[in-house]
Formats: C-alpha cells, sequence, structure tokens
C-alpha cells in the first residue's frame, strides 16, 4: 500500500466531522491523527527529504496516518493543499516559499487543520506555523575547520540562491573561519538553481582556480569538484561524507533534523493546543533541530586543537553560553 495520494484525489479520514472546533479540544487525544506532506520538489531532493524522513519516523513510531505529494509546482500548490484539508487532514507540512499570501489564506479558510509551513516570514492567524532551515550553529562550527586546517587562507562557498536561508549559513561559515585566522579570504558564488550539479561543480572549479582549499558545498556538484582537484569540502543539511559520496572529501556536514519540530507539532495537535508560533528554535542545536555530523576519517586528521574549540564551543551553544550570530544578509567574495 502507497503513503502517497495523487494530487487530484484526497483521502476522507474517519471523524472528520468533528468540525472546526478539534483545534481547540482534546478529542483527538493518544489517537493516530492524519498528516499531509505537500513537496514542491521530489522526495530525493534534500531539503524536503529531511521533512519526509521526519514524518516517516512518526509513521512508523505509530503516532500518525501519512500521505504525501511530491512534485507539485507552486501554481498548482493550493489546489492541493484545499484537497488534503477537505479531506480530514489534521496537520499539513509544506513549504509556502513564494505562495505566502495564498498559503495564508487557505490557512484562514480551514481553521481546523494545523499547517506547519516552511516560510521567511511571521506566523499567521491561529493555525499557521511557520520554520525555516537555522543551522547556521554547526555551520560556524565547521568555519571553525575550514580555518584550522586552510593552508591557501582562501575558502570558498558555492550556494543556489543569496536568500536569508542560505545567506546566514555563509555568513556563520565565513564567522568561523575568521575567528580562527581574521586574514582568511572568500569566495561565493550562487548559481540560479537548486539543483544543477554540472553547473554548481563549474563555479566550484572556478574558486579552486584562484587558491580557495577548504569549500562549503550548500549544492550538489561542489563535492565532485574538491574530489577532482584534490580539496577538502564540508556539507550541507544531509550527511554528505556517507550520502553523497563525500568519503576523504567531506571533513563534516551541517545537519538538520525536522523531528523534534514535527513532534512538537504532533503533540500539540493531538492536545488541541495547536497555536500559529515560529519553530526556528526546533530547527536549531538546543532543541535537537541541527548538528554536526561525526568527522569519520577526519577523525585524525583535524588539528586537535581545533576539535577541542569546537567540542568547547559545541557545549557552550547547546547551554545557551554562546550565541552564533544570525546574517541573513548576502555575503560579497572578500577578493
Amino acid at each position: 500500500m502507497t503513503n502517497r495520494i495523487s494530487r487530484r484525489t484526497a483521502t476522507t479520514l474517519i471523524g472528520a466531522g468533528l468540525g472546526s472546533m478539534l483545534l481547540g479540544s482534546n478529542a483527538w487525544g493518544a489517537e493516530k491523527i492524519k498528516v499531509a506532506g505537500i513537496y514542491t520538489q521530489p522526495i530525493q531532493q534534500k531539503w524536503d527529504a529531511r521533512l519526509h524522513q521526519a514524518l516517516v519516523k512518526a509513521r512508523d513510531a505509530g503516532d500518525i496516518e501519512y500521505v504525501f505529494s511530491e512534485k507539485v509546482a507552486n501554481t498548482d500548490y493550493i489546489r492541493v493543499l484545499r484537497e488534503y484539508a477537505e479531506s480530514g487532514v489534521k496537520l499539513i507540512v509544506g513549504e509556502a516559499f513564494g505562495i505566502s499570501k495564498e498559503a495564508r489564506k487557505v490557512a484562514d479558510e480551514y481553521k481546523n487543520v494545523a499547517f506547519l509551513m516552511g516560510d521567511p516570514f511571521k506566523p499567521h492567524g491561529s493555525n499557521f506555523s511557520v520554520f525555516d532551515n537555522f543551522i547556521h550553529e554547526p555551520c560556524y562550527l565547521m568555519g571553525i575547520l575550514a580555518g584550522s586546517m586552510t593552508k591557501t587562507k582562501k575558502i570558498g562557498m558555492v550556494g543556489g540562491y543569496p536568500i536569508g536561508e542560505v545567506n546566514r549559513l555563509f555568513n556563520a561559515f565565513i564567522n568561523g573561519a575568521r575567528s580562527v585566522d581574521p586574514s582568511i579570504q572568500y569566495k561565493v558564488n550562487f548559481i540560479g538553481s537548486w539543483y544543477d550539479p554540472p553547473k554548481a561543480k563549474e563555479a566550484a572549479f572556478a574558486q579552486i582556480e584562484t587558491g580557495v582549499d577548504m569549500m562549503y558545498a550548500e549544492r550538489a556538484g561542489v563535492v565532485d569538484a574538491a574530489r577532482d582537484k584534490g580539496i577538502l569540502a564540508f556539507g550541507n543539511v544531509n550527511d554528505m561524507n556517507k550520502e553523497e559520496n563525500g568519503k576523504d572529501v567531506v571533513v563534516a556536514s551541517a545537519l538538520w533534523h525536522m523531528e523534534s519540530a514535527i513532534n512538537n507539532a504532533i503533540s500539540q495537535v493531538k492536545a488541541g493546543k495547536f497555536q500559529a508560533a515560529d519553530y526556528k528554535e526546533w530547527t536549531m542545536m538546543q532543541k535537537g533541530g541541527a548538528s554536526l555530523s561525526p568527522y569519520y576519517e577526519f577523525e585524525d586528521r583535524i588539528p586537535a586543537e581545533a576539535k577541542a574549540k569546537v567540542a568547547a564551543l559545541q557545549a557552550d551553544i547547546l547551554s545557551g553560553k554562546y550565541v552564533v550570530e544570525i546574517n541573513d544578509n548576502e555575503p560579497k567574495s572578500s577578493y
């Protein structure tokens, strides 16, 4: 039996007739609720994959029933959103980038449905919560490693688009490197695509030609360039050492985990306490939303002093003693 439903077919949830008061009651208790995921990319694309994986874990734990649609274009997104809302789904997890106004209108029309949407703006109404990707903390830690390991004192970054979600990661990486050595220089390129490995690879090659010997691989294709040119890289969102052919190339990755955020939303819906909220903190290190991957084969190749500094700072971040700056401004190459 598949967990997918077609974009034109919605499955009715038993008990949907309980009506619009569900979010204000404890009617669900410990029972399963039906949750829908709506993704603009294939679920193999790593941003959407993190959401999908978290929902699959909740399903496998017996907490929810889960249905999803993938490759839903923005032009079709609102229709699919309404289909799920009409079907009796009690929580919808998705992305409203570029269609925030329209998605909020749907939430207003279906106040008995909880919405947890990727969105750069504030929560809305009583039932529209937002999240974004705040993995800048492990990016800062990776910057410390890069700053400690570079021989040319030049680091590089290749990203998709200069939006806040990407900019804050690059700025944190730069700041981490420069906390080790303020003289470190950097190159930044955006390829204008979320998935174009050949273009990302060429952008990485161009940076490497200028002397860059450490790269932040925000986009697929950069790790291949680093391998071809014999330099090191750092991964983004998923474990690029293990999942994207990064052995002996990817020193560490800044990992994004959505389990904590999604589990909180599920529990709030079940308890009848879901409210519009900003889930930003749920995607950061203190609440388990972000982490630094293991070092794997680089365990003994990273300078001991750098590892100690990262370990100490990670502990301070987790305790709240140290706060990594969030800077969403577009970074520009320093040379």
